[in-house]
C-alpha cells in the first residue's frame, strides 16, 4: 500500500517532497533578532531527517512584537542573512524552508519559556506591550497598551515588510501566526478584544486585523508560493473563539488566497482546561478542510508513523506537523519510512546506520 505520508503535496508553484512538517517551536536563541549557530544546527537537523517542510519559529515582524529578548526578528534587514544561512542549508538537504511570521502582543516582554512566564521589568530587558485591549493576560504579565489606528496600520505594515525580509532570506513559505493567544488572535477573540470601534465587537470587526494583513502579505509574496496561517480553532472556553468562527473565517482567508490553514486550538486564556490527548486538534483541521474547502494542516501530539497516516487517509488533513517529537527525534521522518514500508532515502552519510534490510542499507551495498 502506498504511503499518504510520503506522497509529494503541490501547494501554488512548490511541491513539498512529503507531508511531514516540523511545526514553528520557539528556541529562545536568537541574539538581537539574529539567528545563531543554534538555529543552523537545530533547523539543519530536522532537513537531513527528512522532513518535507521545515517551518521557523514565530519570527517577530516588530521588536516589541518578540515574546522573549531570545525571539527571532524580522523587523531590520540585518536579521536577514543570518536566517539566509538556515535557509540554504534546509535547502541543500532537500527541506522547503517556510517561516511563521508573528506577533506577540499582550504575552510579550517575558524571558525564555524555561525560566517562567513572569513579565520582564525594564531594567531585565523588558518593554511596554500592546494589544486590542487594556488587560493583562495574567496576574504575571505586563498590562498592555491599547493599540490606536496608527499602531495597528503600523502592525499589519510591519507583516508585509518581514515577508519581503522573508522572501530576500530565500524562504518559500511563509505563515502568519495567529493563533496561541498572540496579538492576531487576541484582536479575533472575544476574551481579549473588548474594542467599540471598528476592530473589535462583531465577528467581522474582529477578524478585520487578521484577514487585512493576509490579504497585504498575500500581495507582498509571490503567487507561486504559499501562504498559510496558524489559527486556534477554539478558546476552549465559553464566550470565547469557536469552530464555527475558525470555518466562517477560513473561509475569508480563502478567497484572499490563503492555501493552507495550520490548525491549532487554545492560548487565549489561562481559565481554558484542554482535554490534550494523541491527536487531539485533528477534528478541528478535519471540518476546516471539509466546510471551508481550504488545506489544513493537523498539529497536536501526533507521534505515530501509523497515527500520522491515518490522519491523511482518512481526510482529515494535508499536512501533519510534528512539534515535540521532532524534539525527541530529528529523524523522525526516516524512521516512519521504515514502520511504513517505504523506500526512503537516507543522507549518504548516514547509510551506515540505516536498519539492516531496508532500501536505504541495500544501497551501501
Amino acid at each position: 500500500m502506498s504511503s499518504l505520508l510520503f506522497s509529494p503535496l503541490t501547494l501554488r508553484g512548490l511541491t513539498l517532497r512529503n507531508r511531514i512538517a516540523v511545526s514553528p517551536m520557539c528556541q529562545y536563541s536568537a541574539a538581537d533578532g539574529e539567528a545563531t549557530d543554534w538555529h543552523l544546527v537545530h533547523y539543519g537537523s530536522r532537513a537531513i531527517g527528512g522532513a518535507g517542510l521545515v517551518i521557523v519559529e514565530a519570527t517577530a515582524v516588530q521588536d516589541i512584537g518578540r515574546i522573549s529578548p531570545q525571539d527571532l526578528g524580522l523587523w531590520k534587514d540585518s536579521q536577514i542573512e543570518p536566517l539566509a544561512r538556515v535557509v540554504r542549508v534546509l535547502k541543500q538537504h532537500g527541506a522547503v524552508p517556510g517561516i511563521q511570521l508573528a506577533h506577540a502582543g499582550r504575552k510579550a516582554s517575558v524571558p525564555p519559556a524555561w525560566q517562567g512566564q513572569q513579565a520582564l521589568a525594564p531594567e531585565q530587558g523588558g518593554w511596554q506591550t500592546v494589544a486590542p485591549s487594556a488587560v493583562a493576560f495574567g496576574e504575571h504579565y505586563n498590562l498592555p497598551t491599547a493599540l490606536d489606528e496608527a499602531g495597528i496600520r503600523g502592525v499589519i505594515t510591519a507583516f508585509v515588510e518581514a515577508a519581503r525580509r522573508a522572501l530576500r532570506a530565500g524562504f518559500q513559505v511563509a505563515e502568519i501566526h495567529a493563533a496561541h493567544g498572540y496579538l492576531l488572535h487576541q484582536f479575533l477573540s472575544p476574551l481579549s478584544n473588548g474594542r467599540d470601534d471598528q476592530w473589535g465587537g462583531s465577528f467581522d470587526n474582529r477578524v478585520r486585523l487578521l484577514l487585512e494583513v493576509a490579504g497585504a502579505v498575500r500581495e507582498a509574496w509571490p503567487q507561486e508560493l504559499p501562504l498559510f496561517v496558524r489559527i486556534s480553532a477554539t478558546d476552549w472556553l465559553d464566550g470565547g473563539w469557536t469552530l464555527d468562527d475558525s470555518v466562517l473565517l477560513a473561509r475569508r482567508l480563502k478567497e484572499l488566497g490563503v492555501d493552507l490553514i495550520d490548525t491549532s486550538s487554545g492560548g487565549s486564556s489561562l481559565q481554558a482546561k484542554v482535554p490534550v490527548g494523541p491527536g487531539y486538534q485533528t477534528a478541528f483541521a478535519e471540518r476546516i478542510r471539509r466546510d471551508a474547502g481550504v488545506a489544513s494542516g493537523a498539529v497536536g501530539l501526533i507521534t505515530q508513523a501509523a497515527q500520522a497516516e491515518h490522519i491523511l487517509r482518512s481526510g482529515q488533513a494535508d499536512l501533519v506537523l510534528l512539534g515535540r517529537e521532532l524534539l525527541n527525534d530529528p529523524y523522525w521522518p526516516l524512521h516512519a519510512g521504515r514502520e511504513l514500508g517505504v523506500s526512503v532515502s537516507w543522507p549518504v552519510q548516514y547509510l551506515r546506520g540505516a536498519p539492516a534490510g531496508s532500501a536505504a542499507r541495500e544501497a551501501l551495498g
